[in-house]
């Protein structure tokens, strides 16, 4: 789904991260969420590659990466150990800096490695989401209703795991097509890439040790910052007709609380609005990306 993208396997000391690179220029960092993988951005990573050099990697228990043990407390799922990957394979392709842009997930992944690698990050673009704290601390009815699966996800092992495994990827189908309005924005290599990493066990259970790192320890590490801002450039954007874009508060004035520097894009999409609508998605994060200051 990359052509002319380079693909290959980086040890990062705790796991394996399968990444495609390809393009030249200032490097950018594309982090997909969940329940997708790298696949996400077939449609703007080979654009951007234009104008810069492009590294599109797994997250450690999703798509091709390996699924290393979480540990008792979920630390291995945490977005901190993800975060310190991402930087390991980075510079393992020669990048010291770079410009990070995640979405949901990868997003909060993109979050917390701007707080832990400050020296390292240019600038940062956070895809339909709030901050995870933020989230949990207002959390209402309708919040609940549509984040469900947070507190699902998050019951001690096995027993979201045996729930999911009665028809996994009829649960998948059904989870895109909620949070996106459809399927069909999806194209069919992205589809099958989804399906065949939640057809494993051993990766449904790694995405929900993603989620339980999520409500436990990457909350212990949001506390203690809470003094800390995000100090480069961050783009907020996301969905006009998904949850981010229908809480009381604006998303850009919930961001200002976390970074000083922060611009909003609403897209008019869903949760997926890269696959949804790339073409505005790609235009928003060029201008980010190519921006002085």
């Amino acid at each position: 789904m990359f052509d002319g993208f380079q693909r290959q396997r980086i040890d990062t000391g705790e796991a394996t991260i399968a990444v495609a690179h390809g393009g030249s220029g200032p490097p950018v960092l594309l982090l997909h969420g969940f329940p997708e993988s790298s696949a996400m951005w077939h449609a703007v990573a080979p654009q951007l590659a234009d104008d810069f050099t492009v590294v599109v990697p797994d997250l450690r228990g999703y798509g091709e990466s390996s699924r290393p043990p979480s540990g008792p407390d979920h630390a291995g799922y945490s977005f901190r150990a993800m975060a310190a990957d991402q930087v390991a394979v980075m510079r393992e392709l020669g990048h010291e800096r770079f410009a990070v842009v995640g979405h949901d997930r990868g997003a909060r992944v993109t979050h917390r490695m701007a707080l832990d690698h400050p020296a390292l990050v240019e600038r940062a673009a956070v895809l339909d989401i709030l901050p995870t704290l933020h989230v949990y601390e207002n959390v209402d009815r309708t919040l609940a209703t549509a984040y469900y699966h947070w507190f699902l996800f998050i019951q001690p092992e096995p027993l979201p795991e045996m729930l999911i495994s009665g028809d996994p990827l009829r649960y998948l189908r059904m989870l895109l097509g909620s949070w996106g309005g459809s399927t069909d924005h999806f194209a069919p290599e992205a589809l099958a890439a989804y399906e065949r990493a939640f057809a494993d066990p051993e990766a449904r259970h790694a995405m929900l040790e993603d989620y339980r790192a999520g409500a436990s320890v990457d909350l212990e590490h949001d506390r203690a910052d809470l003094d800390r801002r995000v100090d480069v450039p961050l783009l907020v954007m996301w969905g006009a007709r998904g949850v981010v874009g229908n809480r009381p508060q604006d998303p850009v004035d919930v961001w200002r609380e976390r970074a000083s520097d922060v611009r909003g894009v609403s897209i008019d999409a869903g949760h997926f609005l890269v696959e949804e609508r790339p073409a505005e998605t790609l235009a928003a994060l060029r201008e980010f990306l190519s921006a002085a200051g």
